[in-house]
């Protein structure tokens, strides 16, 4: 079949297109930024790459007409400005105008539970989403779905920080409320067992696993598979703002993410019971195994996609090509050199710094930037990197997003997320005579951005030399 995938630089669009493409389906995979997707380890003849923006309706013309079904897996719930519900009410619209056009002869669409009386402003946006998706020709399969338990997902990367960094939690009452966890293999045998299934047009399915839990059970449940003793002590007193803070505060999350998942966990998320797993042969794993099998994938550096991967921000909006050239004029720049012995060593280095390995010199300065960043709303260090060896353009990278990544140029480029008073990139090449250079370039917004610059010179001649140091070393 050919199959447009849109979403397909999201957690689940990466973990969707090799199985698709396993089974000889031609997927067209849908991207707002060509850069960010990585497709050199696929079949070329079975996969292509199309460059569109859902709120932009023109650039749906690049789209096939020839195509036999779609997957919509587009959100916008963790935009840090605007309305959310709006944008994705408006691509849903752009969206269906499109597939009228098409061929397409089933819609399949990843959604949440919606059967709580009361809906967030999340859920809420999603059954919006998928009745405007109803409205089109194109008969609609809805799978809706609450926590996704995965190496890289939000609700596991949010579940492990609490866990791991947090021995005693003092929490929200919302901790009391219900969900059914499901696996991301689970996710994916579903999302391709629909396909091409007429009986099951025009209709939709909770899809869940085996076990109904509390937020807390989860948590502690996390604990006992990590081997971590862990007490939870819940108190009343945490309003959904306070609540959203904790989050924000403890975890990798962002605060426009955190506030909207607080609202989602504030009500019950049961799934009304089918059968679609067993019609569709799918053997539902347990809420631990599905941990188990997450660290598996993480140990084994294998997690595909990372739900920070495709976090709102202003660089997907304009494209990761936009940073690649980095200024030179207007600009602040530190540039440090030096020789290696040992250049494919160096290039290790490189591409392994930052998450875990840390960034080789004064870690706990980076570490109190991080934390800083965190007190005024920016990302801050918790991120990490998905890979500890590899990364690939549009991966995050603690408070960095990778715009370039190439072994054989022997050249990371690194575009900053932190709040500033401007634009950062930092930038790490290895040339022909294995001299490696470091640059850090600072584009200043204003006086503000000028004075910043100059604040931090001193910390830069001190962190900067000893970590291209450490890395030639």
């Amino acid at each position: 079949m050919k199959i447009l995938l849109t979403g397909a630089t999201g957690y689940i669009g990466k973990r969707l297109l090799p199985t698709l493409l396993e089974q000889q389906h031609h997927v067209i995979c849908m991207v707002r930024d060509a850069a960010r997707l990585d497709i050199q380890h696929f079949d070329q003849k079975l996969v292509t790459v199309v460059e569109a923006d859902m709120m932009d309706e023109k650039s749906l013309d690049r789209l096939p007409g020839d195509i036999d079904a779609a997957y919509y897996l587009v959100h916008s719930m963790s935009i840090s400005s605007g309305d959310f519900s709006e944008e994705e009410l408006r691509s849903a619209q752009h969206f269906t105008r499109y597939l009228d056009t098409t061929n397409a002869r089933q819609l399949i669409y990843l959604t949440g539970i919606v059967n709580a009386q009361q809906l967030s402003k999340h859920l809420s946006s999603r059954k919006a989403v998928e009745d405007e998706l109803k409205k089109g020709k194109t008969p609609l399969t809805s799978l809706r779905a609450g926590i996704i338990i995965g190496s890289g997902s939000a609700s596991f990367e949010i579940i492990r920080d609490l866990v791991e960094k947090l021995p005693v939690m003092i929490a929200p009452k919302w901790l009391k409320s219900k969900c059914q966890p499901i696996a991301i293999s689970n996710v994916v045998q579903m999302l391709t067992g629909v396909l091409g299934k007429e009986h099951l047009y025009h209709q939709h399915f909770d899809i869940y696993g085996p076990d109904l839990l509390t937020y807390q059970q989860m948590l502690l449940q996390f604990a006992e598979v990590r081997n971590l003793k862990r007490s939870i002590i819940i108190v009343p007193v945490f309003t959904p703002k306070l609540s959203s803070y904790w989050l924000y505060f403890v975890t990798s999350t962002s605060y426009p993410l955190a506030r909207n998942l607080v609202q989602s966990m504030k009500v019950d998320v049961i799934p009304e019971a089918n059968h679609l797993a067993d019609e569709l042969g799918v053997s539902l794993i347990p809420y631990k195994e599905g941990i188990r099998m997450a660290f598996e994938k993480i140990e084994q550096n294998l997690v595909l996609s990372s739900w920070n991967d495709s976090s709102q921000n202003r660089i997907f909006r304009k494209g990761l090509s936009k940073h690649i050239e980095v200024p030179k004029f207007g600009v602040f720049t530190d540039v440090k050199k030096m020789k290696t012995h040992d250049p494919s060593l160096a290039l290790q280095r490189i591409f392994s710094i930052g998450g875990k390995t840390g960034w080789y010199y004064g870690n706990w300065l980076w570490e109190f930037r991080g934390f800083i960043d965190r007190l005024f709303g920016g990302v801050g260090l918790r991120r990490g990197r998905k890979n500890a060896t590899n990364v690939a353009p549009g991966d995050i990278l603690d408070f960095w997003r990778v715009i370039l990544s190439s072994t054989e140029q022997k050249r990371l480029l690194l575009y900053a997320e932190m709040k500033l008073p401007g634009e950062a990139w930092l930038e790490f090449c290895i040339d022909e005579h294995n001299e490696v250079t470091q640059t850090a370039t600072f584009r200043p917004l204003g006086l503000s951005g000028r004075l910043y610059w100059y604040a931090m010179l001193p910390f830069h001649h001190f962190i900067f030399r000893g970590m291209l140091r450490k890395i030639v070393e």
